[in-house]
Order: structure tokens, then C-alpha cells, then sequence
């Protein structure tokens, strides 16, 4: 007999059927005793009405992984719409050790650090799980909505030579005997790969060693990198990163929408065209100093409210960063060269997405390590690319943790990791 789902018990009413899953509760009344089963799908309840099998599911502890083979009826208040009665169990394991906190409740309320410590059972509660099905469906949106457009899918070495951000902080290590580094960004692959199918783009880990024990940061995270050839500027640019949005809510919504509701959350709509604001205007709509460098996180939330004030938007770009603060490879303003054709996305009042136009002639590349006291020879290998012909291009990289923790209103990027790295968490 083939194994089906709690959500399909409603479609096989009158019939017997096998589920399989995890002891969710059991409620024991006095005439009749209910087991809560819960499998991938959610919740099927079965009724147990004989004495001898009331006494096996009294000795079962929660979470313990059986299998049930029942007649299904119709039942408006079980969870599915239906449940299974005259069932026979059968343990397909030993008898489960609880875990430190109650599964079944609707909220999970022990602290984060406990969850985190005892993630392999924390994350089957619902609230949990959910954020991992909507960041699955959010991947799945990013790669569908590029694949359209002609994108390619690469996939770049995570142990690199030279750090790519120039200076930031790398996790080194020994290649065998020399030393290497955890790539911090696929950045230099991805405008690589540029010269050969001009569209491109990665889902994959990237390391961060900057010593950040906030809730928006994590030494590991998942980065959705994307890069294209033969743009004008930087616009262009922003113009693919606002379909690929529209795409990955879009995809969120139709295929995870029970995930949504349990969190009680809301897809935000992407505008047409997304506000965007220059960093000099930006410092001003934030109250921030004329002569700063960046925008801080309390400047950010100040331009989240403009945006959704000004243009009942969640989303707001600010072009234009000072090049003093983007990397060696990007290229400046034609017409304020001391400003970057650069730019950042924020989502809710938080910085989501970097990206912008890069330099794509050899001699400009020279010239920009030079004026920033770089040595050429670590970045030899990608720089001489340049010589062989590279198109006007550029790209952006969305974090994948802190889109899904803006979306659901998580309060910790960790909420929202399966199993997250920092400052101080290397296990589970």
C-alpha cells in the first residue's frame, strides 16, 4: 500500500490508506483517545477507540515516527477535513526522547539560543519551517525568473586565492601549504563568466570574517549573485534586480501560501519602478551629515518610512554611493566621478541588495588599484581577463537570509537559518 499525505486524506474517503510521520500529540479523553500524526504535509488525526491500542499510544512519546494504516472518514474538525479510525500503529523506530520544549504548542517559545542549540527538532515547528519553505520558494523564483531572460547558472569556487572585497575581513586557511581564503563573494567568477554567456548567474555560500554580533549579520550566509553583459549603466542593472524581486514574490506567494499563513504574513508588492533617491538626497531625507561616508542602519529605517510614506513602497534604491565606499572594480559616475554608478536596495529600511556597474577596460583596472595603494599580482588572474575583451557590465547580490527574515517581519536573520554561523556559533 502506498503512502500518502495528511493533506490527501480528504480524497480518499471510505478507503484504507498507510501515513507515516512523526507522534505531533496525543490527547488522551476518557472514552476515545486521539493521535495527532504529522508529516511533511501537516497534521492527520487518528482515532483510537480499542484498549489495547489506547495502552500502545499512551506508552508512545511525542515525536517518535510511526506508521498508521486506517479507514479514512469524513470529519469537519480534523485538521485535514477528514481522519483515519480503526487504525493499527506500528513504531518504525524506538520510542523518541522529547525534546527541551513542546512542538505542538502553536508558538514555539523557547529562546533562540535554545532553538539554535537543538535545531534538528526545533525546526519542525511550524513557525520555523515555514521561513525555510518561503526562502526555498523565493530560490526557486530567482532561478525561474533569470532562466527566462536567458540567464546561465554557473557555480564558482568557494576557496579563493585573494580576497574580493579589498580589504574586508577573510576567513584564511591552508591550501595545502599555501595560503587560501573562503571566497567572500563570487564576484570576480561572475563578471568572469560574463565573457562567455553574458548573462549569468549563482546560488551559493559566501563567508564573511567581519566581527558583526548584530541580528541582520551572519559569517556564512547564502548569496544570490547575478551579473550581465552589455548594459548602458547601472540602471540597467537595477531594472533586472526589479524583475527578479517581482518573480521571487510572485513565486512565494502561489506555491507557498500555507507557509505565509502560518506566519501571518503578507507578500509586499514590487512597484512598477522603484523609488530611488541619490546618496547626497538620501543623507538629507535621513538627517544625516552632508560629509557621511555611508548610510548607517538608523538612516536606513528613516528612508524605509520616506519610501513607504513618499511612494507606499517597501522597496527604495539609493544610487550614487561615494566611490570611497564600493569596491576597487566599480565604475564611477561619468559625471560625478568622486559618486559610483553603484547602488543599494533596501527593503523595509534595510539594506537587501548591493550591486551597480563595473569597470570592464584593463587599463582602468590598473588604474584603480594603483589609486588605492593595490598591488596588482593577487588579483592577476582576474585583471587579465580584462585584456581579452570584456563588455560594459554588472550585476548585483541579494542575501538570501535577510530577504526572507524582511519578508516574514523575523526579528533575527538566525530565525530564519536553518542552522546559522557567526560570531560565536559554529555548531550544531
Amino acid at each position: 500500500m502506498q503512502r500518502i499525505l495528511s493533506t490527501q486524506l480528504p480524497a480518499h474517503v471510505g478507503t484504507t490508506v498507510r501515513l507515516a510521520g512523526w507522534v505531533h500529540r496525543r490527547r488522551l479523553l476518557k472514552s476515545v483517545a486521539f493521535l495527532i500524526l504529522r508529516d511533511a504535509a501537516g497534521l492527520a488525526q487518528v482515532v483510537v477507540a480499542a484498549p489495547a491500542l489506547r495502552e500502545q499510544v499512551e506508552a508512545l512519546t511525542e515525536e517518535t515516527v510511526v506508521e498508521v494504516v486506517a479507514t479514512v472518514v469524513a470529519s469537519p474538525t480534523a485538521p485535514a477535513g477528514a481522519e483515519v479510525v480503526e487504525p493499527t500503529v506500528r513504531p518504525l523506530g524506538p520510542p523518541a526522547v522529547a525534546p527541551p520544549f513542546d512542538l505542538y504548542r502553536p508558538a514555539l517559545t523557547a529562546t533562540l539560543p535554545t532553538q539554535l542549540d537543538h535545531a534538528a527538532t526545533a525546526l519542525r515547528h511550524p513557525s520555523r519551517s515555514a521561513a525555510l519553505r518561503i526562502s526555498a520558494a523565493a530560490v526557486s523564483g530567482f532561478r525561474a525568473t533569470l532562466d527566462e531572460q536567458g540567464f546561465v547558472e554557473v557555480h564558482t569556487p568557494k576557496v579563493v586565492a585573494s580576497s574580493t572585497e579589498s580589504g574586508a575581513n577573510v576567513f584564511a586557511l591552508d591550501w595545502f601549504g599555501r595560503p587560501a581564503y573562503l571566497a567572500q563573494s563570487p564576484q570576480f567568477y561572475k563578471q568572469l563568466m560574463v565573457g562567455v554567456f553574458e548573462r549569468v548567474y549563482e546560488v551559493g555560500p559566501v563567508f564573511r570574517a567581519e566581527p558583526h554580533d548584530t541580528v541582520r549579520h551572519l559569517a556564512q550566509y547564502t548569496s544570490l549573485d547575478v551579473e550581465l553583459g552589455f548594459v548602458t549603466d547601472h540602471r540597467d542593472v537595477m531594472a533586472v534586480l526589479r524583475g527578479t524581486l517581482a518573480g521571487m514574490v510572485a513565486t512565494v506567494a502561489e506555491r507557498v501560501g500555507g507557509a505565509l499563513a502560518t506566519l501571518g504574513v503578507t507578500v509586499p508588492e514590487v512597484p512598477a519602478e522603484i523609488p530611488a533617491v541619490h546618496f547626497t538626497d538620501a543623507l538629507k531625507i535621513a538627517g544625516a551629515p552632508a560629509d557621511e561616508p555611508d548610510l548607517a542602519p538608523a538612516h536606513e529605517r528613516a528612508l524605509g518610512e520616506w519610501a513607504l510614506r513618499e511612494h507606499d513602497s517597501d522597496f527604495l534604491f539609493v544610487t550614487g554611493y561615494p566611490m570611497a565606499k564600493r569596491p576597487f572594480y566599480t565604475h564611477p559616475d561619468p559625471a560625478r566621478p568622486a559618486y559610483s554608478n553603484g547602488f543599494d536596495l533596501l527593503f523595509r529600511g534595510v539594506e537587501l541588495v548591493t550591486g551597480g556597474q563595473r569597470l570592464h577596460r584593463h587599463a582602468d583596472y590598473l588604474a584603480a588599484l594603483a589609486a588605492r595603494g593595490e598591488p596588482v599580482e593577487p588579483y592577476a588572474g582576474y585583471v587579465d581577463a580584462f585584456r581579452h575583451g570584456m563588455p560594459p557590465h554588472g550585476g548585483f547580490a541579494i542575501g538570501l537570509e535577510r530577504f526572507v527574515a524582511r519578508l516574514t517581519g523575523a526579528a533575527n536573520v538566525r530565525e530564519v537559518t536553518a542552522f546559522p554561523r557567526d560570531l560565536h556559533r559554529l555548531t550544531p
